[in-house]
């Protein structure tokens, strides 16, 4: 990251006084104008600076009826745990605003916990928003583990594990699972799981006090095509097979079964359980999104659920 400059760094100052102004001390625009004796103008475009740049993580405490209803009826439809809905963006159906900050919510309330947890922690790029928005926390009665490998098949790493970066903003010891994704072979995913430090990090994912996990659809774009981990010859056998999405990497169809394919033979991520009798929590929402969801609600391998307002109403009138 390039340097900032003394100006550069005033200025996000300014912005970050202005923020806490506006939203933690409750001032109007026009009072935070007269206190840092600037113009309405400028108080604004501070304000706003302090969100964009992330110096200021807003989140929406107020109880939106919809949201509610739309969280109810889907507990009581997938015989949910939990599950939080948060308002959409109309004019993007696609979008994620929210997720994070929700997510970030259900995460410190298991981190708030004084008697030591185990979380259990999948990858993505919404995980990977809602640790971004963790509150810096003293956490070191807890563990957090990787349910996956966090290393590419040509051995770079993966860009969106979590677990490193969640244990920095909470001072919690970490697991992180030295595994390749998708191995060469299911043997060697055997082999890689009997060694002593994987097999031991894998026996402490699967027996978490609380799991989260994105959601991935299957197609050309999406994150197992993309990030290299699948090749078009085993995209196209998914596809045939029926495959609507994955958890963790492992693939299944809009029924929830798991498919019969080279990739979950391969799959080193930490096994799911049906019908888990602890937290599984998946983060995600999008039109393209809603089948994998679907399936991954019925599958029961998750049990808990944070998506928006668009993504909850397309699940509901789903059959």
């Amino acid at each position: 990251m390039a340097k900032l400059s003394n100006a550069e760094i005033r200025k996000l100052d300014d912005a970050a006084r202005a923020g806490w102004l506006y939203y933690v001390a409750g001032n109007t625009q026009d009072e935070i104008a007269k206190k840092l004796n600037i113009s309405r103008q400028s108080a604004q475009r501070m304000v706003a600076l302090s969100v964009s740049e992330g110096l200021i993580k807003v989140r929406l405490d107020h109880p939106i009826a919809k949201c509610m209803d739309l969280s109810e009826k889907l507990k009581s439809r997938f015989n949910l745990i939990t599950c939080e809905v948060v308002p959409s963006d109309l004019d993007d159906t696609s979008s994620t605003l929210g997720l994070a900050q929700a997510g970030a919510n259900e995460i410190e309330r298991h981190l708030r916990h004084t008697e030591p947890q185990v979380l259990a922690m999948g990858t993505g790029r919404v995980l990977r928003a809602c640790v971004d928005e963790l509150t810096a926390m003293d956490c070191e009665q807890h563990k957090v583990v990787a349910l996956l490998g966090n290393m590419a098949s040509d051995g770079s790493a993966s860009p969106y594990d979590v677990v490193v970066r969640m244990a920095e903003h909470i001072n919690a010891k970490h697991y992180p699972m030295p595994l390749p994704v998708l191995p060469r072979s299911k043997q060697e995913k055997e082999q890689l799981h009997s060694q002593r430090n994987v097999a031991s990090n894998l026996a402490l994912a699967a027996n978490a006090d609380v799991t989260f996990v994105g959601v991935g659809n299957l197609g050309l774009h999406s994150p197992l095509f993309l990030d290299g981990f699948v090749t078009h010859e085993e995209l196209k056998e998914l596809e045939e097979k029926g495959a609507v999405g994955e958890i963790i990497s492992w693939v299944f169809d809009r029924n929830g079964q798991l498919i019969d394919c080279a990739v979950n033979d391969r799959v080193a991520s930490t096994p799911l359980k049906v019908n888990a009798d602890k937290p599984v929590i998946a983060i995600a929402a999008g039109e393209d999104k809603v089948l994998s969801l679907l399936g991954a609600l019925r599958s029961t391998m998750i049990n808990g659920l944070i998506t928006n307002e668009y993504t909850a109403e397309r699940l509901l009138s789903s059959d």
